[in-house]
């Protein structure tokens, strides 16, 4: 079912409101064809705190701005957040940063969340699905914190590692979607995209951005 479904996209124009390499190359990596579109709002004014909540919240306001400028287009937004017991830890500003949140994560099991959503104002539909990853970090000495962190792949990074690079040693288990830590839960979004797209009959595309 899924690769037919991504065969009958040929035809539908589609935007990933991102510029997450990471999403983008999780996409890719599955024969979606999409342009980029990166959604421009202030996520320091979404004053939520539960996680769950606030990434939700953060794909809507992205989905929507989007789709809004593009009706035609299928638009995909998203949003990932690291949390600790409902403390959120987004990218570390510096190599101190870094290191606070290597050595609270270790030992620990934290939650990867991503909301994803799906925008068709052409039609007058849209959906928003939350998921969450429980991962368990090993513990961390001093010294594989700091040779971490002298890699530098910690600094543009939620909770300050990253599974699919170096940061893989560092995990010892997950429970849930591998690919939700890296950035998009691809299994989850195929199947809400089933859905989403089940009662609608597109015969024609829309054109070039």
């Amino acid at each position: 079912m899924i690769f037919s479904l991504i065969e009958n996209l040929e035809h539908v124009d589609i935007i990933l409101a991102s510029a997450s390499p990471r999403r983008f190359e999780l996409l890719k990596s599955v024969g979606l064809d999409f342009k980029v579109v990166p959604a421009d709002i202030d996520e320091e004014n979404i004053r939520i705190a539960e996680p769950g909540a606030l990434v939700q919240e953060c794909a809507r306001q992205k989905g929507e701005e989007v789709a809004r400028l593009y009706p035609d287009h299928l638009v995909i937004s998203a949003d990932t957040l690291v949390a600790l017991n409902d403390t959120i830890m987004g990218k570390p500003k510096n190599e101190d940063e870094a290191y606070d949140m290597l050595a609270r994560l270790s030992g620990k099991t934290h939650r990867v969340y991503t909301s994803f959503g799906l925008f068709y104002k052409r039609y007058e539909k849209e959906l928003l699905h939350l998921v969450s990853t429980d991962v368990t970090m090993r513990a961390l000495s001093d010294d594989i914190i700091m040779a971490y962190i002298g890699t530098g792949e910690p600094l543009d990074k939620a909770g300050a590692y990253a599974i699919q690079g170096q940061g893989a040693m560092l995990i010892e288990g997950i429970h849930g979607s591998y690919s939700n830590v890296v950035g998009f839960p691809l299994a989850q979004f195929f199947d809400k995209l089933d859905h989403f797209l089940g009662t609608l009959v597109i015969t024609e595309t829309a054109g070039d951005i």
